[in-house]
């Protein structure tokens, strides 16, 4: 499988702040609406078996930039090598890489730069997801 992981700050607890072995590097991915809003549709959750699914959803509790989970869960999304192709071939629109700018969030978080950090963090939005698509994967409504 190949994941889509759009919280940025689950994505930094996760490698450690791009730290960990085979992790050094952070690549942001912008893909179409129609390829996420595809594979959404497609989409199982992990909880109810992968099995033969094109895409599997599970949900990991949120992040803060102190890496403390917070008391609400983010996306995380797999597809599977039926769909993979497409994501690479058709959805995807730009690749940027953002290790210079982990390795200045990491050291304002090292050196206790809450504030500085704060600023810097890439803009995430909430994102509106179809109702039917939202039922079945378990999503809450939209403030």
């Amino acid at each position: 499988m190949t994941w889509i992981k759009p919280s940025f700050l689950w994505m930094m607890e996760r490698s450690g702040w791009a730290t960990k072995p085979e992790q050094e590097h952070v690549l942001a991915v912008r893909i179409t609406r129609a390829g996420w809003e595809e594979a959404l549709a497609s989409a199982r959750l992990s909880e109810q078996g992968a099995g033969d699914a094109p895409v599997v959803v599970q949900w990991d509790p949120e992040r803060s930039v102190r890496d403390a989970k917070l008391d609400y869960r983010s996306i995380q999304v797999g597809l599977g090598r039926a769909i993979v192709n497409r994501y690479v071939s058709e959805w995807t629109v730009e690749i940027r890489d953002l290790t210079p700018l982990v390795g200045r969030l990491r050291r304002f978080r090292e050196e206790g730069e809450w504030p500085r950090m704060t600023a810097l963090l890439p803009p995430e939005r909430p994102y509106p997801v179809p109702p039917s698509i939202r039922r079945r994967l378990g999503m809450a409504e939209a403030p």
